[in-house]
């Protein structure tokens, strides 16, 4: 493929053909992407920006695919993969400098070990930074973005971007990044140094500890499904509560089942497919909106074949059946 020899001479050694989907997605979920591109530097990365732009190819970019749902039809298009290759951590006493590839409890253990505080909540969240920065991650009610001072990303043109910290927009579970057509490629991060490291390690495995007694560990799943509402937790509690007391903890459709660990989570048993998971959310939405009056925004985002990321937000017409 004349395609697949120009993304070679752009990442050399990084392209991979025919790459089943559920053997990347967290889920175990999806078809087969055509090509995936894995860039080792960030000049890599940029190059292949700008070619995808001048010959007006679609594309998609993913890091650990927490908070994506792959069609069943697999990916049509190029498939820009960020991860341990992109993974270089600078630190300069307070101050933290990280590409967006790498693994987030790797850096909450970087920062732990630097005697940095500020970074315990995301010490249990499987996912790259880039992905964490995107969705303002993090647990306990808490985001990265509060620790974010300056987001380097690369535009669709292959142009390097800065944004600031209101920039970014970040709100909860939610930032710019989502909409804005930018690649994050590195994030500076400010934490503040203590002098007992041992207080951060205690927090850090009491986290862990109670992510391990609540939520699905050996089965794969993309963490929280849904987002909880800040106006719908006073009279109603948090979405896996309110999943939980209608009934659907444990509720299938084929292999797609709500955890019956923690109902916030659903699981793939082993067969479920994207059109299983994505009728199983849409009905437990649909059931909390029709008790409550709120409709639960879903955290996981559907990629589409052509590489569009959409929101999974209503009965799914646009998705395969």
């Amino acid at each position: 493929m004349a395609l697949v020899a120009k993304l070679s001479k752009l990442c050399p050694g990084n392209v991979q053909i025919d790459v089943p989907l559920a053997e990347l997605s967290r889920w175990k979920i999806g078809g087969t992407a055509d090509v995936i591109v894995e860039p080792s530097s960030v000049a890599q990365l940029v190059s292949l920006r700008k070619f995808i732009f001048e010959e007006g190819l679609p594309s998609v970019v993913v890091g650990d695919t927490s908070n994506l749902l792959f069609s069943d039809s697999g990916l049509r298009c190029i498939c820009i993969r960020l991860g341990s290759r992109l993974s270089k951590v600078d630190i300069n006493d307070s101050e933290v400098t990280a590409e967006s590839g790498i693994w987030v409890p790797f850096l909450a253990r970087i920062l732990m070990k630097e005697k940095l505080t500020g970074a315990e909540h995301i010490c249990g969240i499987p996912g790259t930074l880039g992905g964490l920065i995107c969705m303002n991650g993090g647990s306990q009610r808490k985001g990265i973005g509060s620790a974010v001072v300056e987001v380097t990303s690369i535009d669709q043109r292959g142009e390097l971007v800065k944004f600031d910290r209101d920039s970014c927009e970040f709100s909860y579970r939610t930032s710019i990044f989502q909409n804005n057509n930018t690649v994050i490629v590195s994030s500076k991060m400010r934490f503040q140094k203590v002098t007992n490291q041992r207080k951060i390690r205690q927090e850090m495995l009491a986290i862990l500890r109670e992510r391990r007694k609540k939520f699905p560990r050996k089965q794969p799943n993309c963490g929280s499904v849904f987002k909880s509402d800040p106006k719908m937790y006073p009279a109603f509690g948090p979405p896996g509560l309110v999943i939980e007391r209608l009934g659907y903890k444990g509720y299938k459709i084929g292999d797609a089942q709500v955890s019956p660990n923690h109902a916030n989570f659903f699981v793939n048993n082993g067969t479920a497919t994207a059109a299983n998971m994505v009728e199983l959310i849409v009905e437990v939405q649909d059931a909390v909106f029709n008790a409550t009056g709120y409709r639960l925004v879903p955290e996981v985002r559907f990629v589409e074949p052509d590489g569009e990321v959409v929101s999974i937000s209503d009965k799914g017409e646009r998705f395969e059946k």
